[in-house]
């Protein structure tokens, strides 16, 4: 007899072998595109040099010269690439300047001490700070550089000047700018875990509330306004760069002291997702505020602005954000809110919830395909949404492998992307069984709903998008192509697909003689393994493995059972393949 190997694509492993018949079980850096398994692409250095630190988001967007630039954002630094070059552009200030309401400074006479009020300041004692704008007051013009400061409250600080004011005073004028000149440090690589209620310093936060210190890995957003990049660091300020190689990113004038995620609007205004309250300067994690039209320094909310704030409904806080299309979608803890622009000048945006118990496990975990996004949550389901329609939970017959050996404290690892060449998303996590970092991941094709998996470690991963192929990033700072050759940068890599129980016969057991492989575009040797039960608990017998060379038309085979599982694998370089209808040369052996 012959029989041929033609299984449904994607794979199911969260059953039983027996259960699962007729299906794929196993497998790695195997993909199912139009129906059939084929091994990925390899991939290429897109530079021979490091990156610093761990880096968790990558981006790409081309200047107004159509120069394509590719930024990196890591535990200690921002860096960019362009033309084959690598540039750090790490800021060296964590704070941004602001410009103060009017008349902010009060002097006394015969004293150089200089009284600021500043909402929601942020400063500890003896913090620098640039002070410029100021007019003169009490016979003094009270601007200064590098002044160490004294805390009065939440809304007020001293600084010492150069010289004692002649007469009391209040005043300064509407052009008060403060500038702290506190270093830009190092995030976190790892997650602590368990933020809420009880962690932190002592009185950190509201009761009840979630407290604000790092418990976080040190994650970015990255947009591009125009030409130039806007990055923020979770937790720190917004930083605007402005394609120049040779000055460091800023902090955006204006903008919030504290941010939790970024992105630019369609309509040009900056978005600060989880944040300081304008006028109380307190971190809000349901806070929203944007800035103008246009306007990246515009973030006073006033008449003749289109600056505003908003704060989003429910509890939890804010994890994370992005563009789909016209829309803004933003995550928190437990729902999924869909911003919609009105045009309104009191309110020109609104933000509606559309699902409950549906929120992002980390600020990366999630991609958008056209106009729908495809996320994991908290509860490690995955879900979807397409504009207009209603959350779905999206059935992942391998997600529990992933499930029981996500590395505790570590989801904010988790980073998604989509392989559009590929109609794929890929989520990239953290398995325990390897450490603390991504190590493996998880894709689904959107065009059949079938799943893969594979074992590789990447911290980020982009699209192809203006650049022509997908870029990743591992743990340890290198920077690869994807889907670019067949090889790991030239050096070997490995795949493997293996079937579920295959029952090819009730009645009698089959003896497998050989195989007629079908393979396209094969390269390097791949190996057939079989293994055959006959019972589906019953003790296992492997046969192989059998070599299978690139053009063989026939592979002998000597195995018997009822049921049978597959394994065809390759490991090399070049190494990769198109599975086909393999076919199986079977005679009956025995009635057992």
């Amino acid at each position: 007899m012959r029989i041929p190997l033609d299984i449904p694509p994607g794979l199911v492993g969260d059953d039983t072998s027996f259960a699962a018949a007729g299906r794929w079980a196993d497998g790695s850096n195997v993909r199912f595109w139009r129906g059939r398994p084929q091994v990925i692409g390899g991939w290429e250095s897109l530079t021979t040099d490091g990156l610093a630190g761990v880096c968790r988001q990558v981006f790409a967007w081309t200047d107004n010269a159509a120069v394509l630039n590719v930024a990196f954002g890591s535990h200690n630094a921002l860096q960019v690439w362009i033309g084959g070059g690598l540039y750090d552009i790490t800021p060296t200030l964590a704070r941004p300047a602001r410009r103060l309401g009017a008349d902010p400074l009060s002097v006394t006479a015969g004293d150089a001490t200089v009284s600021v009020a500043m909402v929601g300041h942020g400063l500890a004692g003896g913090d620098l700070v640039d002070v410029s704008g100021a007019v003169a007051l009490g016979g003094i013009t009270p601007n200064i550089e590098g002044a160490p400061v004294a805390v009065i409250d939440a809304d007020h600080f001293t600084y010492e000047f150069m010289a004692p004011a002649a007469s009391s005073a209040t005043g300064g004028g509407s052009a008060v700018v403060v500038a702290p000149q506190a270093a830009f440090a190092a995030g976190a690589i790892d997650g602590t875990g368990g933020q809420g209620y009880g962690t932190g310093a002592f009185s950190t936060g509201a009761f009840s509330s979630p407290s604000t210190a790092e418990f976080f890995p040190r994650t970015w957003s990255l947009s591009a306004f125009g030409e130039r990049l806007v990055a923020s660091p979770r937790g720190g300020t917004l930083y605007a760069w402005a394609n120049d190689t040779e000055v460091a990113a800023e902090p955006l004038r204006g903008g919030p002291a504290q941010v939790t995620v970024s992105l630019v609007s369609h309509t040009d205004q900056i978005f600060a997702l989880g944040c300081n309250e304008e006028v109380s300067g307190v971190f809000n994690p349901l806070c929203i505020r944007h800035s103008g039209v246009r306007a990246p320094d515009e973030w006073t909310t006033a008449p003749d602005t289109t600056a505003r704030e908003y704060v989003l409904a429910g509890g939890g806080r804010i994890v994370g954000g992005c563009v789909a299309g016209q829309f803004i979608l933003v995550w928190t803890s437990d729902r999924l809110f869909v911003g919609t622009f009105v045009g309104a000048l009191s309110q020109p945006w609104r933000f509606d919830p559309v699902g409950e118990h549906c929120g992002l496990v980390g600020p990366n975990a999630f991609a958008v395909a056209g106009s729908q996004a495809v996320w994991l949550a908290p509860d490690l389901q995955f879900r979807s949404y397409s504009l207009g329609g209603a959350v779905q939970i999206i059935a992942c017959p391998i997600r529990d492998e992933m499930a029981r050996n996500l590395a505790s404290a570590q989801a904010d690892k988790v980073t998604a992307s989509t392989v559009s060449i590929f109609d794929e998303i890929r989520f990239d996590y953290p398995d325990a069984r390897d450490g603390n970092e991504n190590s493996r991941y998880l894709a689904v094709c959107l065009g059949d709903g079938s799943w893969s998996k594979g074992i590789m470690a990447r911290s980020a991963f982009v699209d192809a998008g203006p650049q022509q192929d997908p870029i990743g990033v591992t743990p340890e700072g290198r920077v690869f192509w994807h889907e670019r050759g067949r090889s790991a940068d030239g050096a070997a890599f490995g795949w493997f697909i293996e079937s579920a129980d295959q029952l090819l016969n009730e009645d009698q057991t089959l003896m497998v003689r050989g195989l007629w492989p079908d393979m396209a575009g094969q390269a390097g040797a791949a190996a057939l393994r079989l293994s055959t039960r006959l019972k589906p608990q019953g003790e296992s017998r492997t046969y192989g493995p059998y070599p299978v060379a690139p053009g063989a038309g026939r592979v002998d085979v000597r195995a018997s059972g009822r049921l049978f599982r597959v394994r065809l694998s390759g490991q090399g370089a070049p190494t990769g393949g198109r599975i086909g209808r393999p076919v199986f040369d079977v005679v009956p052996a025995g009635m057992r």
